[in-house]
């Protein structure tokens, strides 16, 4: 903007008494700084500085602006730090869509911990299992699980989670306990959304279609009902890790199990990545992992 050009000099000689100081503070040249005053008196039509061989002082004109030009600078400086202090600090709001259940039990608990560390965070968080359209419904994070499809999308990997088949110890005292895919075919496979499974054999993804007497699309009424001693269940570890553990659950067919798969977070391509979502980004990285299973 025009009316800066030479205010930063004139400031700097002024306090600095000196050209020659002013330029080394500011990092220019004499001429530079000689050139940027002179052009400053030029356009207010009056004199500013009286100049001699060895001094530098203030005209009565000259320290009126200076005192003028000093709240200038020291306005200017206060909104850079309050434009750092904002974007340093997490504050407005985020809105961002991650699955139900996986939401649920390890998403919801974190963006909790993460809004009490930054009080002035508005989070706007939605659970659901559609794959809602980010740029269209303004979110600015979306968290996914498995595959992705070629997108627009930015993706940063924040973790992982691990299909497990397995069944209670009661289910097994009384049908066996399967050591082969095909044996799968003697049991009571409860089933999701859809009739398959994922496993992996000779180093390969496979589908592995199953059949059994429970479909339901809740991953908890599966875990239910295996905990029951219904069936054998494929479920990923946030439904299953604790019952593993604990043994009321035992894992199956471990050489067939597929390798992990990513949970990603997602956000616009064409968005420049605000401080708040980074952050949160950053902070999903470093926790999620603690809570998978080992």
């Amino acid at each position: 903007m025009l009316a800066w050009e030479g205010v930063c000099e004139f400031v700097s000689v002024a306090e600095q008494g000196s050209f020659t100081r002013a330029a080394l503070a500011l990092s220019l040249s004499v001429a530079q700084v000689s050139r940027q005053v002179t052009r400053l008196e030029t356009r207010l039509g009056a004199q500013l500085l009286y100049r001699t061989t060895r001094h530098v002082t203030l005209t009565e004109t000259g320290l009126l602006y200076l005192q003028h030009c000093r709240q200038l600078l020291d306005s200017l400086a206060d909104a850079e730090r309050a434009v750092s202090q904002h974007l340093a600090v997490p504050q407005g709001t985020l809105k961002l869509t991650a699955p139900l259940a996986y939401g649920e039990s390890h998403i919801a608990p974190l963006i909790t911990a993460f809004g009490q560390q930054y009080p002035a965070l508005e989070i706007n968080l939605n659970l659901s299992n559609q794959l809602l359209d980010l740029v269209h419904d303004g979110y600015d994070l979306a968290i996914r699980i498995g595959h992705l499809a070629d997108s627009s999308l930015m993706a940063r990997r924040l973790a992982s989670r691990r299909q497990f088949i397995c069944a209670a110890p009661g289910y097994l005292a009384r049908h066996g306990i399967p050591n082969s895919l095909s044996e799968l075919e003697q049991h009571n496979c409860l089933l999701g959304s859809n009739e398959v499974w994922h496993v992996q054999e000779q180093g390969r993804r496979r589908l592995l279609r199953v059949r059994g007497s429970l479909r339901c699309n809740s991953g908890h009424a599966l875990v239910h009902a295996a905990l029951q001693q219904v069936g054998i269940v494929q479920l990923p570890d946030y439904y299953v890790a604790r019952h593993l553990q604990s043994g009321a659950l035992v894992a199956l067919l471990g050489a067939y199990q597929e390798p992990d798969e990513g949970i990603w977070a997602l956000y616009p391509h064409n968005r420049q990545l605000s401080p708040k979502v980074r952050m949160l980004v950053d902070f999903l990285a470093a926790e999620l992992p603690q809570r998978q299973l080992p």
